[in-house]
C-alpha cells in the first residue's frame, strides 16, 4: 500500500454528479501551502529542501470540491499535477464509446493534465499542486525532487498496467473482484474488520472502471458479497481479507 500523507479535514461522502452551478470546480486557496507540506519534500535531504520549497512556492495549490469535475481549461499552463490530498479518478469519454475511468490517483500520486476528452472528478475534496513546465523542468534537475517525481509517476503507471490486465477476464465478476483487490491495495486501511477502500465507490463508478454496464456490476457485487469477499461499509466497501492476501504490512 502506497504512503499516503492524512487529511487535513473531515472529507464528505457526496454522490457523484456535476459541480454545483453556485461553485466552481477548481479554486486557489492558500490553506494548502505546497512549499511547506507537498508530499515530494517528505524524503529530500535539508538543503534540497530548501531548494524545492522556493520552486513549490510559485505553484499555488488548487482545491477541487468534492464531486465536482476539472477540465483541461481550468489547469491552463500546467505540464503534471501533484496529488496532495484526498481521492479523484481521470474520466475518458471517447466518441461512440461508454464513459470510462482511465486512472485512479490520491495523495503521492502524479497525473498528467487531462486531455480535452478527459476531465478529473474528485471523489472526496482534494487538493493539487499543478506544476507549470518550467517549475517541473526545475524540480527535476535535483536528483531527490526527480527520483521522487518518477516514483509518483511510475506508481501511477503501474496501476494502469494492473487495470488494463482485468480486462483479460472473460467473467465480469472476476473483474470487479481484481479491480476492488488493486483499490484496496492502492487506496485501502486496515483494520480488525477487513480493509477499507478510502472513498466513496458507487456502483456507477465501479462500472466505468471495468467497461462494464452498471447492472452487470452490480450482480457481481451481490455475487462477491454472498460468497463473503465483501460487505458495503457506507458509501464503499469492505473487502473481508487479511493484509496478508494483498502483500502489505498490517
Amino acid at each position: 500500500m502506497s504512503q499516503r500523507r492524512p487529511l487535513r479535514r473531515q472529507v464528505s461522502d457526496v454522490p457523484l454528479g456535476r459541480a454545483p452551478f453556485v461553485e466552481p470546480p477548481v479554486t486557489q486557496e492558500d490553506n494548502f501551502l505546497p512549499h511547506l507540506d507537498s508530499w515530494v519534500l517528505d524524503p529530500l535531504e535539508e538543503h534540497e529542501k530548501k531548494s524545492a520549497s522556493r520552486i513549490l512556492e510559485a505553484c499555488p495549490a488548487h482545491r477541487i470540491s468534492d464531486g465536482a469535475r476539472t477540465f483541461t481549461g481550468d489547469l491552463l499552463g500546467a505540464e503534471v499535477l501533484l496529488v496532495e490530498e484526498g481521492f479523484l479518478v481521470v474520466h475518458a469519454s471517447p466518441p461512440l464509446a461508454r464513459r470510462v475511468v482511465v486512472a485512479e490517483a490520491g495523495p503521492g500520486s502524479v497525473l498528467l493534465v487531462p486531455s480535452n476528452r478527459e476531465h478529473l472528478q474528485a471523489l472526496t475534496e482534494c487538493w493539487i499542486t499543478p506544476l507549470p513546465p518550467a517549475r517541473l523542468e526545475d524540480l527535476l534537475a535535483m536528483p531527490g525532487t526527480a527520483t521522487a517525481l518518477f516514483q509518483g509517476l511510475g506508481n501511477a503507471l503501474r496501476l494502469r498496467q494492473d487495470a488494463a490486465s482485468h480486462f483479460g477476464s472473460v467473467r465480469h465478476v472476476d473483474r470487479v473482484r481484481e479491480k476492488l483487490l488493486q483499490l484496496a491495495r492502492q487506496f485501502g486501511r486496515v483494520s480488525p474488520e477487513g480493509i477499507r477502500i478510502e472513498f466513496p465507490l458507487t456502483h456507477d463508478l465501479l462500472a466505468e472502471m471495468v467497461a462494464s454496464a452498471r447492472e452487470t456490476v452490480t450482480r457481481a457485487l451481490d455475487e462477491l458479497q454472498r460468497s463473503g469477499f465483501l460487505v458495503r461499509d457506507g458509501h464503499s466497501y469492505r473487502l473481508l481479507i487479511s493484509p496478508e492476501a494483498l502483500n502489505i504490512p498490517g
